[in-house]
């Protein structure tokens, strides 16, 4: 069993004892404590929204978080099976307190998450995450009298509103995207990303749609984190099928992945880069990514005459830095798309409905788009610290070793050589350092990662 509590919610699997699962105790102490928490931010606040993706756990943790809101005196609008940005944008549309999407993201079937919201619609900053997780340590908060307890009602229309968002968008040309007379293939995982694409590609105007795992049962045929090792089905159907371009989609829909009419990847990390590069040939305007993801955005941005900035890892820093720089658009290397002329939040529509625009536009297959990009690989290894390890003196260390580089010690060390660059964080889970580095071919990123973590 697994149990994990941080700032942005909180995550475990299902059953067990209390304290070492997610279990139903867990979830109720957690949304009290959320709902303590928006209370003192908004005394008058009343409604929360709640969406879920199809989980089997999902009805169960559905119905603990929407009677404990309800113990707590706030009113739910539960909008049923609905994808993370969706939740996101009820919650504004509602003119809510604030909203709960039950999801693991990526996590196996066996995984459930309390992903928490602001009024905004956005994540929770580092300060209230911390604040919830003490009022929970402690079980600070006070149910609701009798007549002071709160309502629940259902809206399921909000996928609908969210799509008619994505394609009122100025950038989103649906036009264009009919007379390309695209052939697209999905792989939803069984989860709510097969309700949503389908209905988002016919009001594209999508003609032909070859959909895989589009049940939303829970059961996920393969591991939901769409990483190239879990997307053989989808990438043979694109060769077999004749498909122009394959979407993949986490269970929550925060992600997108990409594949070619090959039935090759188009990369995670190249996701944001093709979408900003479309953006920024139309509105001008600064990027933001993440320290870990791929220099090839900042290349694109460069290229179009504007600013990237890093963040630190996590969207609600993705989301600060660029509110603080004012980028046009933003997100981290992992499929996820922030366009905030639609909304603060990773969003798989938003970018499928770009990225389709762009290619009907380009006239261009996926592959050939693709292969005007900078390339660059990754590389991820681990450096396993002895008990007692001073973590922080390390990264000191590793600055002043590389101190003739350009060095960014937002979150961990991040080092930048003329074509690569090597990222130290360490785990607030375990007592390790990760390390990722990004070089122009895969050999040389692995080698990167094996001489610096030797030279510690």
């Amino acid at each position: 069993m697994s149990l994990i509590k941080s700032i942005s919610g909180i995550r475990g699997t299902i059953g067990g004892q209390a304290g070492e699962g997610l279990s139903p105790l867990d979830v109720v102490k957690f949304t009290a404590a959320y709902a303590t928490l928006i209370r003192k931010k908004q005394p008058t606040a009343k409604t929360i929204v709640v969406g879920r993706d199809a989980r089997i756990s999902g009805e169960m943790v559905r119905n603990l978080v929407t009677g404990t809101l309800m113990g707590m005196g706030l009113d739910v609008v539960d909008i049923g099976l609905a994808t993370t940005p969706t939740t996101e944008l009820a919650v504004t549309m509602e003119k809510a307190a604030g909203g709960i999407i039950l999801t693991a993201s990526h996590n196996p079937k066996q995984w459930n998450a309390l992903k928490l919201l602001n009024e905004k619609g956005e994540f929770l900053n580092a300060t209230e995450g911390n604040e919830i997780l003490q009022i929970a340590e402690e079980e600070s908060f006070v149910f609701a009298d009798v007549e002071q307890l709160g309502r629940w009602s259902t809206n399921t229309s909000y996928t609908r509103k969210h799509i008619e968002q994505v394609l009122s968008l100025p950038l989103v040309d649906v036009d264009a995207i009919r007379s390309a007379r695209f052939t697209v293939a999905i792989d939803a995982v069984n989860s709510v990303g097969g309700i949503v694409l389908p209905e988002l590609l016919r009001a594209l105007g999508v003609e032909r749609i070859i959909e895989l795992n589009t049940e939303p049962t829970g059961i996920f045929a393969h591991n939901p984190e769409p990483l190239p090792q879990h997307l053989t089905e989808i990438a043979e159907v694109m060769k077999t099928q004749k498909a122009d371009v394959g979407f993949v989609v986490d269970p929550d829909v925060d992600r997108l992945a990409i594949l070619t009419e090959n039935g090759d990847m188009f990369g995670e990390e190249y996701t944001l880069v093709s979408v900003a590069d479309y953006v920024l040939s139309h509105t001008p305007g600064n990027t933001v990514s993440n320290l870990s993801s791929t220099r090839a955005l900042r290349d694109v941005t460069e290229k179009h005459g504007y600013t990237y900035t890093a963040s630190a890892v996590g969207e609600v820093n993705v989301v600060e830095k660029m509110k603080a720089t004012h980028a046009v658009i933003g997100g981290e290397g992992n499929g996820g798309v922030i366009y905030p002329a639609s909304h603060y939040g990773r969003d798989a529509l938003v970018g499928i409905a770009l990225f389709l625009t762009q290619v009907a536009k380009s006239g261009k297959k996926v592959s050939e788009l693709r292969a005007a990009y900078p390339n660059y690989y990754m590389a991820k290894q681990r450096l396993d610290l002895s008990p007692g390890t001073d973590v922080d003196a390390l990264l000191d260390k590793i600055k002043k070793q590389y101190h003739d580089y350009p060095v960014n010690d937002i979150d961990g060390v991040k080092v930048d050589f003329p074509d690569r660059w090597v990222h130290f964080r360490k785990s607030n889970t375990e007592p390790i350092v990760r390390i990722y580095t990004e070089a122009p071919t895969q050999t040389e990123a692995e080698a990167l990662a094996q001489s610096v973590k030797d030279s510690l």
